[in-house]
């Protein structure tokens, strides 16, 4: 009670006496606050009880005032009282004891504040970035601890300082040796009197308690003159010696039961793994546990899930920015079991891929691997290697959502080595199961269970979309090479190609005349001139002087591969080849944004250059995919669906052997090889067999096509159909091949229209 009283005087008599220069005034409000120190014998009385607080938000007021009223960088009289003087180093070693109760709490606001009003930079003043490493130290020590949020505040603080001068962290990467030669000579120098031991204002003639002995301990550690440092005189290059203390006390605090503690020590976190420093990146990985919090937590949220789940729930939860997923446990298990456990993990997924994109090249490349060790192999990989079918769709689930959310490009590299391993050589029969993930990942596109393969094809699919040249050299490239695929003689001129040139089907299209691309101007057109360089020019071999014929020939190649009396999409209004032609150009031109970068050829590699003599393996991935289009006409809709959709897109990938061997119906294939043309040229023949044998093939194919689209008569609905559920398979293998085909045709004079409207 009688310190309010004398805190409310105090106030009083400042209003009304003359103000006094900031200089003195400062001196004033300092000498105060030590002067409590040496009268005061009560020091159990809660701080919050003293004038300290008020003091020590005069001195910022008058330090804030006093760079307001001075020149930009010019350092005023209080400014330069306060570094001379030690005041930081006293009020740390205050806060430390936390005397009186409460003063650390006080400290920790001032350090802030200081830090975040003053614009010139502090940092650099040993008498500045001194203390405040040992502030770092103090934060964090104790886990849901009342000062939690200033330290945090503070942490963060000086983490966005650093972000503005990134060479001001070699100040804060403590070296091991230097500290424990330290410890050693300083119980000597506590007993001598310092020359620059901080002013307390005070004449001392007594030492009445702990804390003020403190302020001398204070004194002792500073023996040098006050100005600034450099930053490599605090740290020295000995190997593995350094304390990052300032990353140890946010991992602690990621520790705290508070959410919101959690959550800013992530940030702060995420702007110091950002600091381009090579000697802070390399001490952040080798000295510091950050790899095994990303990785001991994202394991972690992933043994929380539930062993089962529907692959529908975990591809269509909403997707979640870490930090931000609020959430209502009671509607979360209304929605399905186990949402909530997934949000979790897909929220630190989520934070350790954002953290690993901002991260320094080094380091990111350090804590990706980390992931890949000791999340994907050590936890992922058993449950995708297991038997029990439930567990595998649960878990290439989980690993395709996972695929989807990863954007950092060191996280994506390390996933996909560990998916595919990290060869790019050859592929041979006998080596498929050189990688046992990778071998069994493949064979589960051919699962006896339909909902297996399709989501391993989907899983596929959204690998080929994701931008990393190592996910198709591995799968595919590797094996086309060396075109080896080709019969090794110069092919000649063939009879149907006469009929192509000279007289085309009724159904084939005027692509001259196509209206999508007859009007594109140059703003819609593929915008760099130089993507030609990853993808083929047309054969010179069948090439006329025009440029059209060539794509008329392919692309009519495609649309009259089905048989006439197989098709059914001329009698349903908007199913038209054209209907792909939009699609096809959108999707080529952002393939073609993705793969500019990469080292692609720009036209197959000559003939005289590769060892045609070498046998022919189409490798494991095309031999599975090929392997399910030939039995399009027996497997679930579905399934086809997958099939062809991962089919088009590597059709669509602007790479010149890819394109020749998918889309070029002429290549003179070598003996016992194939190529996507003629695999569906033998599903057409086996096609051409069974439609004799199913009485009134035409109408019940159209009837299946309104019935996918929808469009059934109503007096349809309901009723059993008079034929087999395996004439339906077959109609609707029927169907997806008819699509299929049109597909590749549009896909085809869209590589090939962007090659011209882009040529000089």
């Amino acid at each position: 009670m009688f310190s309010k009283f004398t805190s409310i005087l105090q106030h009083a008599v400042e209003a009304l006496a003359p103000s006094l220069p900031l200089q003195e005034d400062f001196v004033y409000h300092w000498k105060a606050i030590t002067h409590y120190y040496i009268e005061t014998s009560d020091d159990k009385a809660p701080v919050t009880d003293t004038n300290i607080p008020s003091h020590l938000e005069q001195m910022l007021n008058i330090l804030t005032q006093e760079e307001r009223e001075r020149e930009s960088g010019e350092t005023g009289p209080c400014m330069e009282y306060l570094l001379h003087h030690k005041i930081l180093e006293t009020l740390y070693t205050l806060g430390k004891a936390d005397c009186p109760p409460g003063m650390k709490q006080q400290v920790l606001s001032f350090y802030t504040k200081l830090l975040g009003r003053i614009r010139q930079p502090l940092l650099p003043h040993i008498n500045v970035h001194r203390p405040v490493q040992k502030l770092v130290r103090l934060c964090g020590e104790v886990l849901a601890a009342p000062t939690e949020n200033e330290e945090i505040q503070f942490l963060c603080t000086v983490c966005a300082k650093l972000k503005q001068d990134p060479y001001l962290v070699n100040f804060f990467l403590e070296n091991k040796n230097k500290k424990l030669e330290a410890a050693k000579d300083g119980g000597a120098d506590l007993v001598k009197k310092d020359p620059s031991s901080p002013d307390t204002g005070q004449n001392q003639k007594q030492n009445p308690s702990l804390v003020t002995s403190a302020l001398k301990e204070a004194a002792a550690c500073q023996a040098t003159s006050p100005g600034e440092a450099s930053p490599s005189s605090v740290h020295t290059t000995l190997p593995n010696s350094d304390n990052y203390n300032l990353v140890s006390s946010l991992l602690n605090l990621t520790k705290s039961p508070d959410g919101r503690i959690v959550v800013k020590a992530c940030e702060g976190l995420m702007l110091i793994v950002s600091l381009p420093e090579p000697a802070a990146a390399k001490c952040l990985t080798e000295n510091t546990e950050l790899s095994q919090l990303l990785t001991d937590r994202l394991a972690q949220f992933y043994r929380a899930l539930p062993q089962s789940m529907d692959p529908l729930d975990i591809e269509t939860v909403e997707s979640v920015n870490w930090g931000l997923d609020v959430y209502n446990l009671k509607e979360d298990a209304v929605a399905f079991a186990g949402k909530r456990a997934l949000i979790s993990f897909l929220s630190w997924l989520d934070y350790c891929d954002q953290l690993i994109k901002e991260a320094q090249k080094t380091a990111a490349a350090v804590l990706a691997r980390a992931v890949r060790e000791r999340f994907f192999v050590a936890i992922m990989e058993p449950q995708l290697m297991q038997t029990s079918e439930v567990g595998i769709l649960t878990s290439t689930a989980l690993l395709n959502r996972i695929i989807r959310q990863v954007t950092s490009e060191a996280l994506l590299q390390e996933t996909v080595y560990f998916l595919l391993g990290e060869e790019t050589g050859p592929e041979t029969p006998v080596g498929i199961t050189q990688h046992p993930l990778r071998h069994r990942l493949i064979e589960h596109c051919d699962h006896l269970s339909d909902e297996i393969s399709i989501m391993t094809l989907r899983l596929f699919e959204h690998l080929l979309q994701k931008p990393c040249q190592h996910i198709l050299q591995n799968l595919v490239l590797r094996c086309l090479e060396e075109r080896n695929y080709m019969e090794n003689k110069q092919p000649e001129e063939r009879e149907e190609r006469e009929h192509m040139e000279n007289g085309q089907p009724h159904d084939a299209v005027d692509l001259e005349e196509d209206p999508l691309f007859s009007d594109l101007s140059p703003d819609n057109r593929l915008s760099s001139p130089d993507w030609l360089s990853c993808s083929p020019p047309p054969s010179t071999e069948h090439t006329k002087p025009d440029g059209k014929t060539e794509v008329h020939k392919i692309v009519n190649s495609f649309l009259c591969l089905v048989p006439d009396e197989a098709k059914s999409s001329y009698q349903v209004e908007g199913t038209g080849y054209d209907t792909y032609l939009r699609d096809a150009h959108r999707q080529f031109r952002d393939y073609c944004g993705v793969c500019q970068r990469w080292d692609w050829r720009s036209s197959p590699k000559p003939f005289e250059k590769c060892n045609l003599d070498s046998p022919f393996f189409e490798g494991h991935f095309l031999k599975v995919l090929f392997d399910r289009m030939g039995r399009i006409l027996d497997q679930p809709y579905d399934v086809n669906l997958q099939v062809t959709s991962v089919l088009s897109k590597l059709s669509l990938l602007p790479h010149a052997h890819l394109h020749e061997y998918l889309l070029d119906p002429y290549i003179n294939l070598a003996p016992g090889c194939r190529s996507l043309f003629s695999v569906i040229v033998r599903v057409v023949g086996d096609l051409m067999l069974r439609t004799h044998r199913i009485p009134d093939f035409t109408p019940k194919l159209l009837l299946v096509r309104k019935r996918l689209l929808g469009l059934e008569p109503e007096g349809m609905r309901g009723s059993s159909l008079s034929y087999s559920v395996d004439h339906v398979t077959l109609l609707e293998g029927v169907i997806v091949l008819e699509e299929f085909c049109k597909e590749l045709a549009a896909i085809a004079f869209v590589k090939f229209h962007a090659s011209t409207s882009t040529s000089p």
